[in-house]
């Protein structure tokens, strides 16, 4: 991968999950639920190659398969959802900063 399309990557994934999260964080009024729960679902999506539905129908043979795409990933692509993860989590601080500094959001 090109270092500048790595960086540009990074940056795209921090950006975006931080911009989802505070959206989400002042709609439903939670500060954690972007970072703990719809970010793995949304990572789940991204790696994954097998429907949503079929971690209900067949559990075994959907995480099995979901394991091998997780260790064929390479350092790239953790780096690039990591930076994701990280800007779901600082969506939630800075909602969880604000609202302590008395703004209110909806």
């Amino acid at each position: 991968m090109d270092p500048l399309q790595f960086i540009i990557s990074i940056l795209l994934f921090l950006i975006l999950f931080f911009g989802i999260g505070f959206i989400l964080n002042m709609l439903l009024k939670t500060t954690w639920l972007p970072g703990l729960i719809l970010y793995p679902i949304v990572v789940l999506l991204i790696v994954s190659e097998v429907p949503l539905g079929a971690y209900f129908t067949a559990p075994g043979q959907s995480l099995a398969h979901l394991g091998e795409q997780l260790t064929s990933l390479l350092m790239v692509d953790y780096v690039i959802l990591s930076a994701g993860f990280i800007g779901a989590l600082l969506s939630g601080l800075s909602i969880q900063m604000l609202r302590a500094r008395g703004y209110r959001m909806f």
